[in-house]
C-alpha cells in the first residue's frame, strides 16, 4: 500500500469542494510567481529570498502554494496535474489501493483507476 488513508466515494466526494479550492488557490499563487519559483515551490524547494514588493509578492505566493501543498498531502489526496485540476483519492476496491480520479469540469467523481495506470486508465466507478 502507498496510502495510509483511503477514502469511500462518498467521503472523497465530501472532500471535494475543499480540495478543488486548494487547486484553485495555488494556480493564484503560481501565477503571482515566475516560471522559475513557481517550479521551485511545485517541487518544494527553499523559498526565494526577495527584498522589496516583487519579493515579498514572490514570497507570499510561494508560502500560499507551499502551504496548499502541504494541506493536499496531509489528506493523502495526489495532485496529478495543477493546470487540468486532476486529483486522485487514494481509495481501496477488492482490498486492492486504487484511485478515485476527478478532474476539474466533471459533475463528480465518477472514475477510478490502479496506481499505475493513470489519466489514461481511468475507467467508470460502476466498471466491476
Amino acid at each position: 500500500m502507498i496510502h495510509a488513508r483511503h477514502y469511500t466515494l462518498e467521503e472523497a466526494s465530501a472532500l471535494l469542494p475543499r480540495v478543488a479550492a486548494l487547486v484553485e488557490r495555488m494556480r493564484v499563487a503560481r501565477n503571482r510567481l515566475g516560471d522559475r519559483e513557481a517550479r521551485e515551490a511545485l517541487s518544494e524547494a527553499g523559498p526565494t529570498n526577495g527584498g522589496g514588493t516583487p519579493g515579498r509578492t514572490v514570497s507570499e505566493g510561494f508560502v500560499e502554494l507551499r502551504d496548499s501543498m502541504m494541506e493536499l498531502r496531509e489528506l493523502e489526496v495526489v495532485l496529478r496535474d495543477l493546470d487540468r485540476g486532476l486529483l486522485d483519492f487514494p481509495s481501496l476496491r477488492d482490498g486492492a489501493e486504487v484511485y478515485l480520479c476527478w478532474q476539474e469540469g466533471e459533475d463528480g467523481i465518477g472514475f477510478w483507476h490502479e496506481p499505475d495506470a493513470g489519466f489514461a486508465g481511468r475507467r467508470p466507478l460502476d466498471d466491476g
